[in-house]
């Protein structure tokens, strides 16, 4: 790990820096070990929890995916794995997700939803499910939503351009597909039916862009069930987009960046099917590690021009710090799925 000022002017640098480590650290073929992996984790954990108290505390109507839902859904996973995490800090921020999707109930069931509609909906969702929230009538009425929502298209929308992570129609498809399969009630599924055949087709014939676009395509056709050999495709794909240094970069000419390596790198190996010890996804991590800083985080720079109003939420890297928190969840996570159960134990 290292401190910078410049991420682009320094990777390469680093990676060298990473590669010439002492043996006793890094394994025979120069790549992370164990011991580096949970290490990089312990370090990342402390800052995601800070973010998502000081989200917590600062929004206190708003459930937002940057500094809560996606922080949560990573401190849940470490917490799988052995990482000391503040359980009451997990209850208070799951209970207050619940509650801001129960404040909306009656807009849920008319189709109108809430800010950011379909993506904070659906992401919203997948934390209450990632942390074992049982099905109840306010999950029911965002599903009511999502099948509302867009009915008359083969997929939905983002409500707004904020590149990378709320930009993408791949994106809002694949959380409101992911909502309506968990929390579909059995008196919606004949229209969860019908949606997820039309989404199916637009997945099929749609071509991605982007890295996020690729990342969550492949994360939906793994969703709806599509043929092994299309989600084999759509891996190889992504998997084709890594780049010398390790790393995945959010567009074709860009540099690589964490964002888009730790969102790669979790599809890759949920969705489709990598082994956390396959080469891709080893230098992977080596890329993740070497780009976080000294003191646990990782920097992004926005690309997305800020609509609301700013606060601090106690990550990192001032305006930058809403998409760095999000990305330092996707490499958090990325990390943590090459870990044992009890990694964290032994930290």
């Amino acid at each position: 790990m290292r401190s910078t000022v410049s991420i682009r002017g320094q990777m390469t640098g680093a990676f060298i820096a990473l590669i010439g480590l002492s043996h006793n650290v890094l394994a025979n073929d120069g790549l992370p070990t164990t011991h580096m992996i949970a290490s990089s984790v312990s370090n990342s954990l402390p800052l995601l929890e800070l973010g998502a108290k000081g989200s917590l505390e600062k929004r206190k109507q708003c459930f937002n995916c940057h500094n809560q839902g996606l922080p949560v859904m990573t401190l849940v996973t470490a917490r799988s794995r052995g990482f000391p995490v503040d359980s009451e800090h997990l209850k208070e921020q799951l209970q207050f997700t619940a509650d801001f999707l129960s404040r909306n109930v009656q807009r849920y069931r008319e189709g109108e939803g809430q800010n950011g509609q379909v993506d904070t909906a659906g992401y919203a969702l997948w934390t209450l499910d990632h942390a074992g929230w049982k099905p109840d009538d306010t999950t029911a009425a965002v599903a009511e939503y999502l099948l509302i929502r867009e009915k008359d298209h083969d997929y939905w929308e983002p409500d707004s351009n904020r590149p990378p992570s709320e930009q993408s129609l791949f994106t809002s498809t694949y959380l409101a597909l992911r909502g309506l399969k968990v929390f579909g009630v059995p008196d919606q599924i004949e229209r969860i039916d019908v949606r997820i055949e039309r989404a199916r087709q637009w997945l099929l014939t749609t071509a991605p862009q982007e890295t996020e676009d690729l990342v969550f395509r492949l994360r939906a056709l793994r969703l709806i069930n599509a043929s092994e050999e299309i989600v084999r495709q759509a891996a190889r794909d992504l998997k084709m987009r890594q780049k010398d240094d390790g790393g995945w970069a959010q567009k074709e000419d860009m540099l690589s960046d964490a964002y888009a390596t730790g969102t790669t790198l979790v599809s890759l190996h949920e969705a489709g099917g990598l082994a956390t010890d396959d080469p891709i996804y080893r230098k992977g991590m080596a890329f993740l590690i070497s780009a976080q800083l000294e003191d646990g985080s990782w920097h992004v720079v926005s690309r997305a021009k800020p609509f609301q109003t700013y606060f601090e939420s106690g990550y990192p890297h001032g305006k930058d710090q809403f998409i760095s928190i999000a990305a330092a969840s996707w490499c958090t996570t990325a990390l943590l799925l090459a870990l044992p159960a009890s990694a964290g134990s032994t930290e």
